[in-house]
């Protein structure tokens, strides 16, 4: 018996000859050069879709608030310069992923209107990453701070 869940692909389309995969990569127009304007409407962008995120997406908020509670404990306890690398790290990974999540459930929904199993588990494997993500910064948060918080528990 065969998984209802199991994400079946659709047969290969063959490209549309005109198209930009037409031909190969070495044979393709180079892109254009990225200026400053470009580059700056580039970055109002990402700026633009962080606020969407951080403005209207639950999960979101809530791994900013984490993130500002470990910057303020990380404050206290005095980190040193490479912990506060890997917490930085780690803040834009999960965001990161929070924002791939988001973006993969919106297509979907846009997709597949109605509901469809397929698109279920593609949304599930998108919010796994989120959580595997998320499971790794707690951990890393648990050496950067457990060993400190111990000593001061203990006096």
């Amino acid at each position: 018996m065969s998984d209802p869940r199991a994400v079946e692909l659709p047969a290969p389309v063959a490209p549309d000859p005109s198209g930009p995969l037409a031909t190969l990569p070495e044979e393709r127009l180079p892109a254009p050069a990225l200026g400053p304007r470009r580059l700056l409407r580039s970055f109002g962008a990402a700026f633009a879709g962080l606020g969407h995120l951080l403005r209207h997406e639950p999960n979101a908020q809530i791994h900013a608030a984490l993130a500002l509670l470990a910057t303020a404990l990380g404050v206290w306890l005095g980190l040193t310069p490479p912990e506060w690398a890997l917490l930085a790290t780690l803040f834009g990974l999960v965001i990161g992923l929070e924002a791939m999540n988001t973006a993969i459930e919106g297509l979907s929904d846009l997709a597949m209107p109605r509901r469809d199993p397929r698109v279920r588990t593609i949304k599930d494997l998108a919010a796994a990453g989120v959580l595997a993500g998320a499971l790794g910064a707690a951990g890393a948060g648990l050496c950067l701070f457990g060993p400190r918080l111990m000593r001061l528990l203990a006096g």
